[in-house]
């Protein structure tokens, strides 16, 4: 199954013999879900159905929602005007002033006291559209998602990939790194063992207990579970935003463990190299739905 990111955009449009309704969806990432509709007050009795639907569609993110009408073009705003209050106002005009001495524009009937007095936010045919307009957006969002989600999955499996790199170099020095350690201490112990005054089976004993604690074969088990459950997740069906998350911070947690462990150069250009590319996993998994 393919990623999704949390960042997209969708268009949607619909319209009839009266009306055209379009639908504009901007998303971004977000740890939850978070709405903020910009539309007339004519579509407030839309919008918890509306966000209903959203939520059908995605998970998580930050979605700002815009609606907008107007009027089919071949409609006229004169077919909306009232004569009745247009007649009205002439005839208690004319006691004022003669009728042939008025002077009155025909676009002054189109402000909106000489207008029919419809309630558009019940205009089942206007709200129908928009249920339209807003479905398709919704759509052209998700394919938007999905495209950019392909994108952050190549990304992040690139990331990962120079991670594995460096990562089996340490797991191919680590015995070099146990063993160096051990020489390096038995040297030292050869050197001074008539000052330090301490048999050498004891000496021997305590090395061993060091190099227990030294050993990173259990962080390298470790990483290697990690990355195989981050591969999983990548490639399933749930959610995988938090998932990542959660996993690049145990993956974080054992590469610094190496590092802390280890004296050799080279191991620790790798473990630093390492945790680059987790620190970018992590950017681009913030995106992630």
């Amino acid at each position: 199954m393919p990623l999704y990111s949390m960042t997209g955009f969708g268009r949607g449009e619909s319209s009839d013999s009266q009306y055209n309704v379009t639908v504009e969806i901007k998303s971004v990432n977000h740890r939850f879900k978070d709405t903020r509709f910009k539309m007339s007050s004519l579509f407030n009795s839309l919008e918890l159905e509306l966000k209903k639907e959203l939520f059908s569609f995605f998970k998580r993110g930050s979605f700002d929602i815009f609606v907008n009408f107007k009027r089919a073009d071949k409609n006229s705003k004169f077919e909306d005007i009232d004569f009745d209050k247009v007649k009205s106002f002439l005839e208690s005009s004319s006691s004022i002033i003669p009728r042939e001495q008025m002077k009155i524009s025909p676009t002054e009937f189109l402000r909106s006291e000489f207008m029919m007095e419809n309630d558009l936010s019940k205009d089942e045919s206007l709200l129908g559209l928009t249920r339209a307009a807003f479905t398709k957006a919704c759509k052209r969002l998700e394919e938007s998602r999905q495209s950019e989600g392909l994108k952050l999955d190549k990304v992040i499996r690139e990331h990962l990939s120079v991670y594995q790199q460096h990562f089996q170099n340490v797991v191919a020095q680590a015995p070099t790194f146990q063993k160096t350690v051990e020489n390096k201490l038995k040297k030292r112990f050869e050197e001074m063992k008539t000052e330090l005054n301490v048999e050498e089976p004891r000496f021997m004993q305590e090395v061993v207990f060091y190099l227990e604690k030294l050993d990173v074969y259990e962080e390298i088990n470790r990483i290697k579970a990690h990355l195989e459950k981050l591969e999983e997740i990548i490639g399933g069906k749930a959610e995988v935003g938090r998932q990542i998350d959660f996993l690049v911070q145990e993956l974080n947690r054992e590469t610094n463990t190496i590092g802390s462990k280890s004296s050799m150069q080279e191991i620790s250009d790798n473990v630093v190299q390492m945790k680059v590319q987790l620190e970018k996993v992590r950017e681009q998994g913030l995106n992630l739905e």
